[in-house]
């Protein structure tokens, strides 16, 4: 059975920015850190008066993109801004690798018109003013004609007004915080948000696993709020009973007082996290003597669940917006490629940048060298055939996509649905 990632209604101004403006000018650009859901009216105010000094109100000209030549080829430039070092690179080195693989793959093919796809990739250190800082570097002296990025939920809340001024193409291949899109037409976003895949799970647990009663255990950042609320309203709302919320923080490795607190009056699990933690839940929770299943979000997507949880993990159900191993042939021919050059298998980083970097160039494509052209070709975009789904944008530039149903199975992840 399929969920589509259903949006909300808001509808975006599709009135091309430029120049310099005030923050009042702009709508909410929500998230913090990674993944994070959403920040105060006073913080985004904040984030926004950062990013304008930062700008250095430039007024970047949209007309002036890419596509000179370069020893002899035209080429059209392609940002990437990302943390690339620090604490989170492994986030920001998957989306530029998914990003370059599908350049190479493009080029390899002729390009685009005539036009050579060239990628330049920026780190922002997991801080958002040297996104900030990147960001502008890209659109005044590197003139690129579109940006994959930001990485990090606050880095893109962060940049997209510097996006949105200077009427440059931005989408976040990655970012799930709600509300970032809202900043303007020029912003995309192609990942399925915490919210969508909250209440997609918790639908998912009542009709199809036929669960009534259940636990969440949250990790206390606005991805833990996020996919909390959103998967106890949903539940709620389907007559199901929640039982007990507990929340821990980022680090922690003791989880028995939480445990306790929810006991065994619980069929499943929620643990709105990472797999870090969640593998410790697991089996501290099957010591003391908790059988219920465990049910997680794309924080459980990595290997390291199962090497660190063990038998304790099996038969946990969780969401996600790619799965390496669909036997179709298009996934495995990327994830073919992308173990060639990187020696390793992509995640779901990669593969929603790989298919980013696709969906732009199919509207360069169409709409030609042009920053303005190309935002409008975005809206266009429908049932795209990636690795991750056929994907279609709608009037905020939220893709409509599926969400895809995992489970651990013999040490192994497997499709649920």
């Amino acid at each position: 059975m399929k969920f589509m990632n259903h949006m909300f209604d808001a509808n975006k101004n599709h009135t091309r920015s430029s120049g310099c403006k005030d923050d009042s000018g702009h709508r909410d650009s929500r998230g913090n850190k990674i993944r994070f859901r959403s920040v105060s009216t006073f913080g985004i105010a904040l984030i926004l008066a950062a990013a304008m000094f930062l700008a250095g109100c430039t007024g970047s000209n949209p007309k002036e993109l890419s596509g000179e030549a370069e020893g002899g080829d035209k080429v059209i430039k392609i940002g990437m801004v990302g943390p690339l070092t620090g604490d989170y690179a492994t986030y920001g080195v998957s989306v530029r690798n998914g990003v370059q693989t599908a350049i190479d793959e493009i080029n390899a093919e002729g390009g685009i018109n005539g036009y050579t796809l060239k990628l330049i990739a920026e780190d922002s250190k997991g801080q958002s003013t040297e996104a900030a800082n990147a960001v502008q570097k890209l659109i005044d002296q590197d003139k690129v004609t579109a940006i994959v990025g930001a990485v990090l939920s606050g880095e893109t809340a962060t940049v997209a007004p510097i996006a949105q001024d200077s009427g440059v193409l931005m989408v976040t291949p990655s970012s799930t915080a709600p509300g970032l899109t809202d900043v303007g037409d020029y912003i995309f976003r192609n990942v399925i948000t915490d919210d969508a895949q909250a209440q997609q799970m918790a639908e998912y647990a009542v009709t199809q696993l036929d669960l009534n009663k259940f636990a969440v255990i949250y990790a206390n950042n606005d991805y833990g709020v996020a996919l909390k609320d959103n998967f106890i309203a949903k539940a709620q709302e389907l007559g199901a009973t929640i039982v007990g919320v507990e929340s821990y923080l980022d680090g922690d490795e003791d989880f028995r007082a939480q445990l306790t607190k929810i006991g065994n009056g619980a069929e499943a699990l929620y643990v709105a996290g990472y797999y870090t933690e969640a593998a410790k839940i697991a089996q501290q929770a099957r010591r003391q003597g908790i059988e219920a299943r465990l049910l997680g979000a794309d924080g459980f997507y990595s290997e390291k669940l199962v090497e660190l949880g063990g038998d304790a993990v099996e038969g946990s159900v969780f969401t996600a917006g790619f799965y390496s191993g669909d036997t179709s042939e298009a996934v495995q021919a990327f994830v073919s490629n992308y173990k060639q050059k990187y020696s390793q298998e992509p995640d779901m980083f990669a593969a929603n940048a790989y298919d980013t970097m696709k969906i732009v160039a199919q509207a360069l494509a169409k709409a030609g060298n042009d920053r303005a052209a190309l935002k409008d070709e975005m809206f266009n975009i429908k049932d795209f055939p990636g690795v991750t789904g056929n994907t279609s944008f709608d009037a905020n530039g939220e893709a409509v996509k599926d969400v895809v149903f995992l489970r651990v199975e013999n040490g192994t992840f497997v499709r649920a649905d």
